[in-house]
């Protein structure tokens, strides 16, 4: 299992951080509709049940932005992807159909309302550490121009930062050649429900995309 270090400026201002780790060896495939009709059915739920002014109430969402707060930045303007998620779906739009493994890791967020951040761990070199961005650094987000990492909680390997709880960099993205994964659960809110969304993660590997050879931990 590949370890996760936790630096300690990223503890000292956000205490509860508690990371819900799993690699697997998957098999990537572009559509699958059974789980994509299980998101659908989900986002359904979701945008019956939830208004949007619930949204930055909800518990898990306000440890997120409260740590945000206290690393500098506005959680409004840089909202974790959790969040994000969750307004899209409320707002009517539903989410877009990537490929089998960031769509189970968008549905583990939705179900867990952590960010969720799925990473290609054969591009990655260890150590790997979750950290907090420094002065002036950024990276190319997926789909995105230059995101400002500075003060942001980001995971960075031996060659730099490589995704976070807002944006993701292009470095380590899942592509079709992706064989082994590392998901990565973001809590803010301490260990709450984390082993119960490790095991969900794992059965939706399983279960959508041949996952084999499961390993887990929790990083503290």
């Amino acid at each position: 299992m590949t370890n996760i270090y936790i630096s300690e400026k990223l503890k000292n201002a956000c205490p509860d951080i508690v990371l819900g780790c799993i690699q697997a060896d998957v098999s990537l495939k572009k559509i699958d509709e059974k789980l994509f009709e299980e998101i659908k059915i989900f986002c359904r739920q979701i945008n019956e049940s939830t208004y949007m002014e619930q949204i930055a109430n909800m518990p898990e969402i306000i440890d997120a932005r409260e740590a945000y707060k206290r690393l500098g930045k506005s959680p409004s303007r840089y909202r974790v992807s959790s969040e994000a998620l969750l307004r899209r779906v409320v707002q009517g739009k539903g989410l877009y159909q990537i490929n089998n493994v960031v769509d189970i890791n968008n549905l583990v967020s939705l179900k867990s309302r952590y960010s969720v951040g799925t990473y290609d761990l054969d591009k990655l070199k260890p150590p790997i550490s979750f950290t907090v961005g420094g002065e002036g650094q950024t990276y190319k987000g997926i789909g995105k121009e230059m995101v400002n990492i500075e003060n942001m909680p980001v995971f960075a390997d031996s060659e730099g930062n490589f995704g976070g709880p807002t944006s993701d960099s292009e470095r380590a993205m899942i592509t079709m050649n992706t064989s082994k994964i590392l998901m990565n659960i973001i809590s803010f809110s301490g260990d709450k429900g984390i082993e119960g969304y490790i095991n969900y993660a794992s059965e939706l590997l399983v279960k959508y995309a041949e996952g084999k050879e499961i390993k887990t931990s929790i990083a503290r």
